[in-house]
């Protein structure tokens, strides 16, 4: 009976501990543009997304996908056409790259799920190589070239999307709400059997639950989230390309959310903006980012086997546990 009260204790700590740093952290971006270049900070919002739906399959799922780039650079090509080619208002575009993401995501997940561990990993890698080469292929993504010049316009034809400060609240509008949804997703019943096909497949199977059904459903929604991330960077910046349909884009946001910790609602924010921030500060030093990223993953790894966040849960909750 103690034990589960100091479990409950613990818990209760470590919610208190993340609503902290996430109020810390809504605060910090409300104010960010009037103090960071506003581009860099949309640039963290959209990855920050598109590793925190990363972590909804890894983290909380234990699926590890080696192919979401296909729906972080499928849905900025299919919002960026939609919206330079057809014409389409740009919240249109968004929701176009939204869905088609999770289209995407419906019919590689379906071959993808019958498989568990490294195989898993390598049929997403081979689906998401099948839609870059697709991708060079094909007439509306112009190739090497890309899809530029894609206009902002004004959304819902009130707010001027040219403008940096209106533009960066409605990235920071996106990212809050597919943030919140995935808290909603982890912390509703749906997130609990989730979390116990990560934690024993074989049970969750015992117990009754479909288990094929909802990794799928959970691979749908990750590629959803996704390509709403992919298609506001493609609103944001103009412009889709083969970068963000290649096996390293994968690799990056793999890498994002290890570094942040896995398993942790602000975990995968904080290794994007690490990420993205190396990226910015060392693009014009001559120094190679690939080194110093991996320098600082080989640390994490040895010093933080959590990851930074995980780490600082777990270290503080120690410090503020019952002594006996």
């Amino acid at each position: 009976m103690v034990e589960v009260t100091l479990q409950e204790a613990r818990a209760r700590r470590s919610e208190r501990l993340e609503w902290t740093l996430v109020a810390i952290g809504i605060a910090a971006l409300l104010a960010g543009p009037f103090f960071v270049y506003p581009i860099f900070l949309m640039k963290m919002l959209c990855f920050a997304l598109f590793a925190c739906a990363f972590n909804l399959l890894l983290g909380y799922t234990g699926l590890l996908s080696f192919g979401h780039a296909a729906f972080f650079g499928g849905a900025a090509y299919f919002c960026a056409h939609s919206v330079k080619v057809w014409g389409w208002p740009p919240e249109a575009g968004i929701l176009l790259g939204t869905a088609g993401a999770a289209v995407m995501g419906l019919v590689m997940g379906f071959f993808a799920i019958r498989r568990q561990g490294i195989y898993f990993a390598m049929i997403t890698l081979a689906l998401a190589q099948m839609f870059f080469f697709f991708c060079v292929q094909a007439p509306f993504t112009q190739g090497e070239d890309g899809i530029q010049g894609v206009p902002r316009g004004a959304l819902f034809g009130l707010v001027d999307l040219r403008d940096p400060l209106n533009i960066y609240y409605v990235v920071l509008a996106i990212f809050l709400l597919g943030v919140f949804a995935i808290w909603r997703i982890v912390n509703s019943p749906f997130g609990m059997i989730l979390k116990s096909i990560r934690e024993n497949e074989a049970r969750a199977t015992s117990l009754g639950y479909s288990v094929a059904n909802y990794k799928l459903a959970a691979f749908v929604m990750s590629a959803a989230l996704s390509g709403l991330a992919g298609a506001t960077k493609a609103i944001v910046f103009q412009f889709a390309t083969l970068t963000d349909v290649t096996w390293q884009m994968s690799g990056e946001v793999i890498l994002m959310t290890l570094l942040g910790g896995i398993g942790t609602m602000v975990g995968p924010i904080v290794g994007a903006g690490l990420v993205v921030g190396l990226q910015n500060t060392l693009a014009t030093s001559g120094f190679p980012v690939t080194i110093a990223t991996g320098a600082i993953f080989m640390i994490c790894v040895l010093v933080f086997r959590r990851g930074i966040v995980g780490e600082l849960y777990a270290r503080l909750l120690r410090s503020s546990g019952p002594k006996s």
